[in-house]
């Protein structure tokens, strides 16, 4: 019986394998080959220059501004979207009436359906200087000094930017984590309870080690959409001014269309992957060996 259902089952296995390995594993490879190579799309021409493309990369400015940029991302994105989501999420899923949890539940996922172009676009508005609602507020208030050019400022634009995504992705993550601790067993909480225990214990002991398999998971994925944030970026700032709000992507994306030099941007896209693919390593070590069971 064993031999006739193997067959059977790379049946089905094999297509998907095809499948990833041409669209995933063969573009990995090639974009390897392009990053030693200086290469010109739009002529057709190549030649191989071995590592000067990522020596290139240790010397520019802007990749470096770029990468520490991206790492401002992951972290306030790793506050906002993993550890305030799970906050937020434990908060309303200890609400006594069910109708206001799933309002608030509603509530805070309708920015997510809000596409990222649109969602950059609004926030575009928001910061406008004379006319948005954030200085208006400011104004409002009695703050008008600190009314200023949010995306126009080198000091300010990556961290407008941010908090844009912030907004726009808060309420998704909250969604999973709720699903996350309705999955806890009731009777956990219960016990907690009678033993005295008061409700930042409870979260602390029994909600923050239970969902450890799905913290996991969210730092996997906010981490790596942190390196790969690019739609943002483009429709509020460019990358601009001088630069400052230049993200790993939006430096690729200006590298290889912008400039023709597809070579290095194709470096550029090595260090994404590497970067990306080494966090997520280490984080499925870490979330297998604190495997929660119940």
């Amino acid at each position: 019986m064993r031999r006739q259902r193997r067959p059977r089952g790379w049946v089905w296995v094999v297509p998907a394998l095809l499948v990833l390995g041409v669209f995933v594993y063969l573009p990995l490879l090639q974009n390897l080959q392009y990053s030693v190579m200086k290469w010109d799309i739009y002529r057709g021409g190549s030649s191989f220059i071995g590592l000067a493309n990522y020596e290139k990369l240790a010397g520019d400015p802007v990749f470096w501004r770029a990468l520490a940029n991206n790492v401002a991302y992951a972290a306030v994105s790793l506050l906002c979207q993993v550890f305030g989501a799970l906050l937020l999420a434990a908060l309303v899923e200890s609400m006594r009436s069910e109708r206001w949890r799933r309002a608030l539940r509603a509530i805070y996922f309708v920015p997510s359906a809000i596409s990222l172009t649109v969602a950059g676009l609004l926030f575009y508005f928001v910061y406008e200087p004379e006319l948005g609602i954030l200085n208006a507020f400011l104004r409002g208030v009695g703050l008008e000094s600190l009314t200023q050019a949010w995306l126009g400022q080198e000091g300010t634009a990556i961290w407008a930017v941010i908090a844009m995504s912030q907004w726009q992705g808060f309420g998704y993550s909250t969604l999973l984590f709720a699903i996350a601790i309705q999955r806890i067993p009731q009777d956990l909480y219960d016990a907690a309870s009678l033993d005295g225990i008061g409700p930042v214990r409870r979260f602390l002991q029994v909600t923050v080690p239970l969902t450890r398999e799905m913290t996991g998971l969210m730092i996997i994925v906010t981490l790596s959409g942190a390196f790969q944030v690019f739609n943002e970026v483009m429709v509020m700032t460019s990358g601009g001014p001088n630069n400052s709000s230049q993200v790993l992507v939006s430096w690729l994306y200006r590298m290889g269309f912008g400039r023709n030099d597809f070579g290095y941007a194709a470096a550029i896209a090595t260090v994404i992957f590497v970067l990306t693919l080494g966090v997520a390593l280490v984080q499925l070590a870490i979330t297998r060996k604190r495997r929660v069971e119940w």
